[in-house]
């Protein structure tokens, strides 16, 4: 039992220890851009690897611009596609998660009846959906690694209320602008303005923005489908609830 217990405290000590460290690196954030994120380095690895094996060109584009640097438009934009309640939660939207484990519940039972009537045919995973908020999106991409458990989520949550706690929200919103993929190697509003649009980010318009925001629940999907109907309609309802938003 005394070992057992020992065992449980160092434990304790380990995970006290891991937040303490996020902690810091979220402090720091406060006055120094981050360089990269867990994600873009896993993805740089991928991308490295799959090049390495086609002898392909290595295919990267990223470039930190400071807030004031990437247009208004796009600040907007984001928000009323991704998370319109930004500005006025704190980090997690609990009603929200909650609604997204439900619909995941009815579409996993569905899955399920759909392969048990028809068992010769390959089972359909059933696609999840998620609650997140901006800053949960932020929160993993910036320290996490992209499984999918109930401890790495539990982690999720506890650093968006870190993010939340210790940076304001145009610090949060303009690191998530500079680091969120947009397509295959292509991250931050810099990139991917000069890649969709041959401009800077500064200089995006109310349209462009729109057609980008939309891009970001599946940036590489997109990508290759640039005169998708959905995203052209899509796009033109997120720039009319642009009007909406108003920025701090």
């Amino acid at each position: 039992m005394r070992s057992l217990g020992r065992w449980l405290l160092w434990l304790l000590l380990a995970g006290a220890a891991l937040q303490l460290f996020f902690l810091a690196r979220i402090a720091l954030m406060a006055v120094v851009d981050p360089q990269s994120t867990a994600f873009q380095r896993s993805e740089a690895w991928r991308i490295a690897v799959k090049s390495a094996r086609r002898d392909g060109d290595w295919r990267w584009r990223q470039q930190w611009v400071d807030g004031g640097q990437i247009s208004q438009h796009l600040w907007r934009a984001v928000v009323a596609s991704e998370d319109a309640g930004f500005f006025q939660h704190r980090g997690v939207e609990w009603e929200a998660i909650q609604q997204a484990r439900q619909k995941n519940e009815r579409r996993q039972e569905l899955a399920e009846r759909r392969a048990a009537q028809n068992p010769d045919r390959p089972a359909r995973e059933a696609k999840v959906v998620g609650g997140s908020t901006i800053t949960q999106q932020l929160a993993k991409n910036l320290l996490l690694s992209g499984e999918r458990t109930l401890l790495r989520k539990g982690q999720e949550l506890v650093l968006s209320l870190m993010l939340e706690l210790v940076l304001d929200k145009r610090r949060i919103l303009e690191i998530y602008l500079n680091s969120v993929e947009w397509g295959e190697g292509v991250f931050g509003a810099e990139a991917a303005a000069q890649r969709y649009f041959n401009k800077p980010a500064s200089r995006l318009t109310a349209y462009e923005a729109a057609r980008l925001a939309v891009m970001l629940p599946s940036p590489k999907f997109f990508e290759t489908r640039p005169g998708s109907a959905y995203l052209a309609r899509r796009a033109g309802t997120i720039a009319a609830r642009m009007g909406e938003v108003r920025l701090p």
